[in-house]
């Protein structure tokens, strides 16, 4: 059965358990049509998982692995997943421009993601990480050499988005995670911004996890309006 909307919202489907994944998706597609499936389940579960999911429902599927890693190793580990089909399969940017080249060259029909700078690090954390710049101006950095090697998705901060939009143009896909509706706790996330100005400020795509998923201990239906008004925020 496929989704009811094309929604901006990517729902991340932070669980281990196959049943709890399945639910969360049945009980948001009215808002939702993409969903992030990422290490806590792909290595419970694999490819196998995914394709029990996608037995009796339709969606887009964000397969956040993160990949990084040697350019030969990662264009093998794309090749491991293409039967999947995900739209889009997220890899380091820091992994460098012939490893962002080696991943995008294994199938166009996957939009190889980059991420930039987690959303979970400050700038002294960046700093740490021995970054020259702060995160703002690594992402940009990372952003830029990512597309131009082949990246067709970039995942930033929200607070990156329009510069980034600056320098890749109009064709790039931009998905930003540390997306927190006003008022909601902002978790493990550093660098947050509220939905609507995530999208005013050019993002085509928002993680969220919690602020929906964490209703689901009260019911299927609080978790389904709290993804309903998210996306009427939009409007």
């Amino acid at each position: 059965m496929p989704s009811a909307v094309n929604s901006p919202i990517i729902l991340a489907v932070d669980t281990k358990d196959l049943a709890t994944a399945a639910a969360w998706i049945d009980c948001t597609r009215d808002s939702i049509s993409t969903y992030k499936i990422g290490l806590e389940f792909f290595l419970t579960h694999g490819a196998a998982g995914i394709a029990e999911l996608r037995r009796d429902r339709e969606f887009s599927l964000f397969l956040d692995l993160k990949i990084h890693d040697i350019p030969n190793t990662v264009a093998g580990a794309v090749e491991s997943v293409s039967h999947i089909a995900p739209e889009f399969l997220t890899v380091h940017a820091g992994g460098g421009a012939a490893m962002v080249r080696a991943a995008a060259n294994v199938n166009p029909n996957i939009s190889i993601t980059a991420v930039t700078i987690l959303t979970s690090l400050s700038d002294e954390e960046v700093s740490e990480i021995g970054f020259a710049k702060n995160a703002h101006g690594s992402a940009l950095d990372l952003a830029e050499m990512a597309t131009k090697n082949g990246a067709k998705s970039i995942v930033s901060s929200p607070f990156e988005v329009a510069e980034i939009r600056a320098r890749v143009g109009s064709a790039i896909t931009l998905i930003t995670p540390g997306v927190r509706p006003v008022g909601s706790d902002k978790g493990d996330q550093s660098r947050v911004m509220s939905p609507a100005d995530a999208i005013a400020a050019g993002s085509n795509y928002l993680v969220i996890g919690r602020p929906i998923s964490g209703e689901w201990k009260n019911s299927p239906e609080a978790m389904n309006k709290a993804a309903a008004a998210i996306l009427d925020s939009l409007n």
